[in-house]
């Protein structure tokens, strides 16, 4: 299992740039389409930095960052927006999660998590 962080992608909209880490590219296009239109959307809307990253466990988590001196930064409307993200895309984050554990943690999505029972 992974011991750190993984990181996804993420955004800045100081830099206007785009990353995704390249242990992601075969991804299907429309997925990466999609993770792109997602984390620049929401840098443009809020300011700073955001990024996409797995816990050790598999658990996709936003990480908001932004300048110390950037009184542009809308620190309260960053958590709103990614709540407003988590439920409007849960479905499609979800499946990201679901791809790490199985294809970077090996899981088998067949079987039940610590704490789940199998219906």
């Amino acid at each position: 299992m992974y011991q750190d962080k993984v990181v996804l992608c993420g955004a800045s909209a100081y830099e206007k740039l785009f990353y995704l880490n390249p242990d992601f590219d075969n991804l299907p296009q429309d997925v990466k389409d999609q993770l792109k239109i997602l984390c620049v959307c929401f840098t443009e809307k809020v300011g700073g930095r955001l990024m996409l990253q797995y816990d050790e466990e598999g658990n996709l988590e936003f990480s908001v960052s932004a300048n110390e001196a950037d009184a542009m930064f809308d620190e309260i409307g960053s958590a709103l927006e990614i709540k407003k993200i988590q439920a409007e895309e849960r479905d499609f984050l979800e499946s990201l999660e679901l791809y790490f554990k199985v294809f970077f943690l090996g899981l088998d999505p067949e079987e039940p998590e610590d704490g789940e029972t199998k219906l």
